[in-house]
C-alpha cells in the first residue's frame, strides 16, 4: 500500500505521535482534511492549547465539542471536501467532569461529587495529565458513533507512550493503598475521626468556614459508588487501542532526536502489540530523493553558461550552494533510510520544507496533497517545491 487513504482503509481511529515540533497537529489536520475529500464524516481531536489547529482551519476557537468547519471556508482555501470535517480541543477538565457525569448512579451522586472541594482540586491534578482524558474522550465519541473517523493529535511522543498505559495508571490510582487507607474503616479514615483530629478540623472550619473533614468523607464514599464504571471504562479504553479498527501515524523530522523518538516509540508500539499504519517524515529537504554528488557536467555546463570574469564568482557560489543542497539531502536520505529500517514496511511519506508555517487553509491543502498523492504525483510535488528538474 503506497497511498495514505490505502493505509488508513477500513481504520476508524487515528492517533497522531511524534517528537514535538515536527508538526503533528498539521498533519492531524491534513489527514482529516483528505479523508473528508473522500467523503467521510471525520473529527480532529487536539490538545494542543495553542491555537495552531483553529488557526489552520480558519477557526475563531475550538471548544471539548467537536465543532464543524465551514465547507464554503475550505472551498476558499482549496480544500474540495464531499464529506464533513470537524474539530475540537481537548478540555482535560470538562472531560473529567463529564466522565464523572456519566458514571454516577444519579444526579445527587453527581451534584455532591462535582461540587466537592477534593474532587475539584484532585480531578484538576488528574486531568492536568492529558493522556487518560485525551483517550477516555475518544473512547466516548467511538461509542456515539457520529464519526466515520476519529483523528487524535498526541503530546510529544515521550508523553505519549502514557497513552498506552493511561487505564491501568488511573485505575492504580484510584485503587492504591492510599486511597485504600482513606476508605478502610480501621485505616487513615478512622485516624481522621479520632478525637485531637476532629478538634484540628473543629477549628479550622470556624477559621475559614470550610468542612475540610466533612468533603474528604463525602468525596471517598462518592468515590466508592462509581469504581465500577471507572473499571469498565479502562477495560473498554485498553480493547479501542488494541481494535483493528485503531491504528497509529508516526511523525518525524529528519533531525536526528525526533528520529530517536520515532524509532523508541514505534517499538514500544511493537511491545504493546499495536500497528503502526503510516510513517510520515516532514520538512524533508529538497533533492532528498536525489541526493548523490552533484553532477559534474551540469556544473560545467552552468560555469560555460557564466564563464565571463563578471559571472565567475556568482558560478562558484551557485555551485557551492547546489553542493550544500546535496549534502543536506543526502544527511536527511540516510536519516529516513534508519527510520524505514526501525519502523518499516511501508515506505515512509515524505512532505518537503515549505517555505512557510502552515497557518490557513491554502497551505494545509498542500500538505494533504502530498500526504495523499500517488507515489508519482507525490514525487513531482517534492520537486516541484524544491524547485528541481
Amino acid at each position: 500500500m503506497s497511498t495514505m487513504a490505502e493505509r488508513l482503509d477500513g481504520r476508524r481511529i487515528v492517533i497522531v505521535a511524534g517528537a514535538g515540533g515536527v508538526g503533528k497537529t498539521t498533519t492531524a489536520a491534513a489527514i482529516g482534511l483528505g479523508l473528508a475529500a473522500q467523503g467521510k464524516r471525520v473529527a480532529v481531536i487536539t490538545i494542543d492549547p495553542a491555537r495552531r489547529l483553529a488557526d489552520a482551519l480558519g477557526l475563531e476557537a475550538l471548544d471539548n465539542e467537536p465543532r464543524r468547519v465551514d465547507p464554503a471556508r475550505l472551498e476558499a482555501g482549496g480544500a474540495h471536501v464531499s464529506g464533513e470535517l470537524w474539530a475540537m480541543m481537548l478540555d482535560a477538565k470538562r472531560t473529567f467532569d463529564d466522565l464523572i457525569e456519566r458514571l454516577a448512579p444519579d444526579a445527587a451522586a453527581r451534584d455532591e461529587i462535582l461540587g466537592n472541594r477534593i474532587y475539584q482540586e484532585l480531578s484538576s491534578a488528574v486531568a492536568g495529565s492529558h493522556e487518560f482524558t485525551a483517550i477516555a474522550k475518544l473512547y466516548d465519541l467511538d461509542r456515539e458513533g457520529g464519526f466515520d473517523v476519529l483523528i487524535l493529535d498526541t503530546p510529544p511522543s515521550r508523553n505519549a507512550l502514557d497513552f498506552l498505559d493511561a487505564p491501568d495508571r488511573l485505575m492504580q490510582f484510584f485503587e492504591g493503598r492510599a486511597l485504600k487507607a482513606f476508605l478502610a474503616p480501621t485505616g487513615l479514615a478512622a485516624k481522621l475521626v479520632s478525637r485531637g483530629t476532629a478538634a484540628v478540623f473543629s477549628v479550622l472550619r470556624r477559621i475559614t468556614g470550610v468542612n475540610l473533614l466533612n468533603d474528604i468523607g463525602v468525596f471517598f464514599r462518592a468515590l466508592g459508588g462509581i469504581m465500577d464504571g471507572f473499571r469498565e471504562r479502562a477495560a473498554g479504553v485498553r480493547t479501542l487501542l488494541a481494535d483493528p479498527g485503531t491504528t497509529f501515524v508516526l511523525v518525524s523530522s529528519p533531525e536526528r532526536q525526533p528520529i530517536a523518538e520515532a524509532i523508541h516509540f514505534a517499538g514500544k508500539l511493537r511491545e504493546a502489540h499495536l500497528r503502526v499504519g503510516a510513517l510520515i517524515v516532514n520538512r524533508v529537504s529538497p533533492g532528498v530523493a536525489d541526493s548523490g554528488p552533484p553532477d559534474a557536467d551540469a556544473i560545467a555546463a552552468l560555469r560555460t553558461a557564466l564563464a565571463t570574469e563578471l559571472a565567475a564568482p556568482l558560478a562558484r557560489k551557485v555551485a557551492q550552494a547546489l553542493t550544500e543542497a546535496r549534502v543536506l539531502a543526502g544527511r536527511d536520505a540516510a536519516s529516513i533510510t534508519r527510520l524505514q529500517e526501525a519502523v518499516g514496511p511501508s515506505p515512509a511519506l515524505l512532505v518537503p520544507q515549505l517555505g512557510d508555517d502552515v497557518h490557513d487553509l491554502t497551505a494545509l491543502a498542500r500538505i494533504q496533497r502530498h500526504l495523499f498523492a500517488s507515489p508519482a504525483e507525490r514525487e513531482e510535488l517534492m520537486r516541484a517545491a524544491g524547485g528541481l528538474a
